[in-house]
């Protein structure tokens, strides 16, 4: 076998050519790839123009600076943390506060522990809890005592409510004060 200089000039030729080939492909990938990354992250167009220059003059120097001062997080991942934000804080506003005290009370309380500041009132009827600005039970359909009837007649008005025991005994100690 000789040695044949002109082959030897072909294939350092065609290897050359492939290598600049592969380059620049390399280098056209990593200018798209900066530009459509920089753009999940960033809304400004002129980041987005700076960021594809800098790796567009600079190649893999380029790549690297951008890495380092890109944006930890997508605008994808900051729409999500600012969604979670808001569900833990509309979590934490939708609980009930005293009206008297502001503290934090359960929806079950009648009264509030710190200040005592009457909260809710039970129906007479089926004793399920009301709000105190409620004239009829939700639950049972029960109107609350002293709340005004419509359309009664003369005598219905004129019925005596028996009282409950304990309003009875109520009464008598402020007759007694």
């Amino acid at each position: 076998m000789t040695f044949d200089p002109a082959f030897l000039s072909n294939f350092t030729l065609v290897l050359t050519g492939f290598s600049g080939a592969f380059i620049a492909a390399l280098w056209l990938a990593l200018v798209v790839w900066t530009y459509r990354d920089i753009k999940s992250r960033a809304r400004d167009r002129l980041v987005h123009l700076l960021a594809a220059a800098l790796v567009a003059l600079l190649s893999l120097p380029g790549v690297l600076v951008y890495l380092i001062l890109r944006p930890q997080r997508t605008l994808e991942e900051e729409y999500q943390k600012t969604l979670e934000e808001e569900a833990l804080l509309q979590a934490i506003e939708d609980q009930a506060v005293c009206p008297g005290c502001e503290r934090r009370i359960k929806d079950n309380w009648l009264v509030c522990p710190n200040c005592q500041t009457k909260l809710k009132k039970p129906c007479r009827q089926c004793g399920k809890l009301m709000e105190l600005a409620w004239n009829i039970c939700p639950y049972c359909g029960t109107p609350v005592q002293g709340m005004r009837k419509e359309k009664l007649t003369m005598e219905e008005a004129l019925q005596v409510v028996p009282l409950e025991p304990e309003e009875v005994s109520q009464k008598k100690k402020k007759r007694h004060k």
